[in-house]
């Protein structure tokens, strides 16, 4: 098992899990991108154009993930489509694209999908990726889709936690007993094929999903949120650790806007947007390893320079410091077809 002390270790289903631990170890810090790979700034909805090529860039260069946020409809008072694409289908696409890189979704809008689906979907991807797929879950931030789904918004974060429970009695259990309250019940008479890869699929909160810390902190594996002022890292992972406990690993990275400036010295500057120099992220990161961040996902949206280079100079400058890394056993096999 891997360990560190104060933290804690890995749960030993998930300690040789090729996705989880390429993205989450004990005080080590990695980093991944929020998709798509490309700058929109004043756009509502990237291009795509040559987004597999980029997705292969990352994954050469040894990036440790890639994310897939779920956004099925265009609202212009929100104005941000993310990568357009639904993210379980486009999942499927990078599996064929990529060869070591974790893909997650951040996340899937949870209240809205049928957890029997998701949890097939999230299973056969997995298979696809050989256990490189992480199940990043949310109740989503635009109250405007649910009625078009026909779902009641006040209750999405109690049907979070009933879909969620779905999800792991399918996956994690062969013909299944469960009662759900709003997705019907299991009586043991069907099971979900396929299986994941690995002994089981990782799941994190994206956000808060109208959950407690503690709530997360018992029935996940771990959180990734949005964070505009790195000042409030250290409380925010005092905050996480003391609601998993002691001896216990459980990751806390975050998501953020991200322009990388030309200048390698140039400071932070202030913002919603960690806009920067890579010597100053470089300082700003080895600290926030030590606080206790676990991934950090950069989002391109309002980058200036193309993806590729900015791809290019975090992976030649900041990735021998915080490389990504390999579960001690051999990566899971994919499971092929049988005639």
């Amino acid at each position: 098992m891997t360990l560190h002390p104060a933290l804690g270790e890995l749960p030993p289903d998930l300690a040789r899990h090729p996705g989880y631990t390429r993205v989450f170890q004990p005080g080590h810090l990695t980093f991944g991108f929020i998709a798509p790979l490309e700058s929109y700034p004043d756009s509502p909805g990237p291009t795509l154009d040559g987004h597999a090529e980029l997705a292969r860039n990352a994954d050469a260069a040894g990036f440790s993930a890639i994310w897939l946020r779920d956004v099925p409809f265009y609202d212009p008072n929100f104005g941000d489509v993310g990568q357009i694409l639904d993210p379980l289908v486009y999942a499927g696409f990078l599996a064929a694209t990529t060869r070591r890189i974790a893909i997650g979704t951040a996340g899937i809008v949870l209240p809205l999908r049928a957890p029997v689906i998701v949890a097939k979907q999230a299973a056969t991807i997995d298979q696809l990726l050989g256990g490189r797929f992480l199940l990043g879950l949310a109740t989503g931030d635009r109250p405007v889709e649910y009625p078009a789904f026909g779902i009641d918004f006040d209750s999405r974060a109690e049907r979070f936690r009933d879909a969620l429970a779905v999800i792991q009695a399918t996956t994690e259990h062969t013909w299944p007993v469960h009662e759900s309250r709003f997705y019907g019940r299991l009586d043991g008479g069907l099971d979900l094929v396929p299986k994941p890869a690995a002994p089981r699929l990782p799941s994190l909160v994206i956000g808060h999903a109208g959950q407690t810390l503690d709530w997360i902190a018992r029935h996940t594996d771990g959180i990734l949120s949005y964070i505009a002022d790195p000042t409030r890292v250290p409380q925010i992972t005092a905050q996480w650790r003391a609601a998993c406990g002691p001896n216990v690993f459980k990751p806390y990275g975050y998501g953020t806007l991200f322009d990388l400036e030309r200048d390698p010295n140039m400071p932070i500057q202030p913002g919603r947007v960690l806009r920067g120099g890579r010597n100053a992220l470089r300082e700003l990161w080895l600290r926030q390893q030590e606080q206790g961040v676990s991934h950090v996902g950069l989002h391109f949206k309002p980058q200036r320079r193309p993806a590729a280079e900015v791809i290019d100079e975090l992976g030649e400058y900041l990735l021998p410091l915080f490389p990504s890394l390999e579960p001690r056993s051999e990566p899971v096999p994919v499971t092929e077809s049988q005639p």
